[in-house]
């Protein structure tokens, strides 16, 4: 399959990790959140290094987006890696309050450990790490049960670091969107794009499109991705069958159909409708058999 080229580094997310380098010595717990649909491409390759030993929360979000069976699948694999993934959604509020709960119990070990060594308990810091736009001020403002981050399903929201208060028991702190200074897999980075996990200006919209379709056709045979049978057809009307698809023609007279002959807006419109889960729950990612 043929990967179309995607390079970022947006000046606003080198500030940001110099920030989170600044307060990384304050902070008690990573609650890193990935995209459920990529939850390998939303892995940071730093994670482990500003971790250095901090308790860690994997939660992983948009669990709407994926069928049962890939979430079944995914969450043996990281508990077989010795990770115990915490599965929300967090624009509905599925699985937040567990998460919530989880982070809590964080904080009583840590506590229990400031008193075993004569020291007084506190609210437990917690930074909410991840790639943009997977859901991470969302899901602070699920816990906290107001708006108190601005929150969209389009990479690059939230700018700056802000502490937010949850209770008595835990400080949130909700961190931009970080990604890498570049990505040599240019596979991860696709899919990075197809989620809108990353800005637009770092590709081009209707060679990710095309690539959408190739990946739908490749998808189509495994089970737990999710993929219906025939559901281009069923949304726009005309089919995408066979080894021999071709994605370009398909979305020339696609295009004739729906926007007047406009290719690159007819590409908008597909991607648009995959991240909306309009051609249904789809994992992009399973792991290995």
């Amino acid at each position: 399959m043929s990967t179309p080229t995607i390079q970022w580094y947006p000046g606003h997310i080198a500030k940001a990790e110099q920030q989170l380098s600044k307060n990384l010595d304050k902070i008690d717990l990573v609650i890193e959140v990935r995209d459920a649909r990529i939850p390998i491409a939303t892995a940071h390759p730093q994670l482990q290094r500003w971790i250095k030993g901090k308790q860690h929360l994997l939660v992983i979000n948009r669990r709407d987006m994926i069928s049962s069976a890939a979430r079944r699948s995914w969450d043996r694999w990281f508990r077989d890696q010795a990770q115990t993934p915490w599965w929300c959604d967090a624009k509905a509020g599925t699985g937040v309050k567990q998460v919530q709960q989880a982070a809590i119990r964080a904080g009583d070990q840590l506590n229990q450990r400031r008193l075993s060594r004569g020291m007084r308990p506190r609210p437990v810091r917690a930074l909410t790490l991840g790639f943009p736009n997977v859901g991470k001020s969302a899901l602070i403002n699920r816990l906290v049960r107001q708006k108190v981050v601005e929150s969209a399903r389009r990479a690059g929201v939230t700018r700056t670091l802000r502490w937010v208060r949850l209770g008595q028991d835990l400080d949130l702190l909700d961190a931009p969107g970080v990604l890498p200074p570049r990505l040599d897999d240019q596979q991860a980075a696709l899919h990075l794009a197809l989620c809108d996990d990353i800005g637009q200006a770092a590709y081009d919209v209707e060679l990710v499109a095309l690539a959408l379709l190739e990946t739908l056709s490749v998808l189509e045979k495994q089970a737990a991705a999710g993929v219906v049978t025939g559901v281009l057809e069923q949304r726009y009307g005309i089919n995408l069958a066979g080894e021999q698809a071709d994605a370009h023609a398909w979305l020339m007279t696609v295009a004739e159909r729906h926007t007047s002959g406009d290719t690159g807006r007819m590409a908008q419109r597909l991607l648009d409708d995959f991240r909306r889960a309009l051609l249904g729950p789809i994992a992009l990612e399973l792991p290995l058999p």
